[in-house]
């Protein structure tokens, strides 16, 4: 059962990849998409990252930060990102602390579960039945 509207977003501190290091409470005041998805380059994955990238424009111009997450190494993220021009950044869990944490564990992978954080660090909206196709647009009308 993912985590719900009005909970806090648990803190975490990453690395993404490039192997640079990253932490929610950086992006304290900004409206924060936390999409988790199972595995890199894999056909529902793809297609999801692709709808975050087609629409990424239009997240830049509202100021909204997009972080895609899975239990994946940073080579893969990284192989992943160049394959299909990825401009967000993708954060490394292979500890699956940062799936645990907000609920999402699928037993070795990452749910496909997405979740909005306001500037003040709550969790504003919770999409767990995600169309990997028009996701990144389902959330733009989320966010206004």
């Amino acid at each position: 059962m993912a985590l719900t509207v009005g909970t806090i977003a648990p803190n975490f501190t990453t690395t993404d990849d490039t192997g640079k290091t990253v932490s929610l409470s950086d992006f304290q005041g900004k409206v924060v998409v936390l999409y988790f998805y199972p595995k890199d380059d894999t056909p529902g994955c793809t297609k999801q990252a692709q709808s975050f990238r087609d629409n990424y424009e239009q997240y830049q111009d509202k100021e909204i930060v997009v972080f895609g997450v899975s239990r994946d190494d940073q080579g893969s993220h990284a192989q992943f990102k160049e394959k299909y021009g990825l401009p967000f950044q993708l954060l490394v869990d292979t500890d699956g602390a940062i799936t645990k944490a907000y609920d999402v564990d699928g037993g070795g992978y990452s749910k496909r579960v997405t979740y909005i954080i306001d500037g003040e660090g709550k969790i504003s909206h919770v999409d767990d039945k995600v169309n990997t196709a028009s996701h990144a647009s389902d959330i733009l009308c989320v966010v206004g």
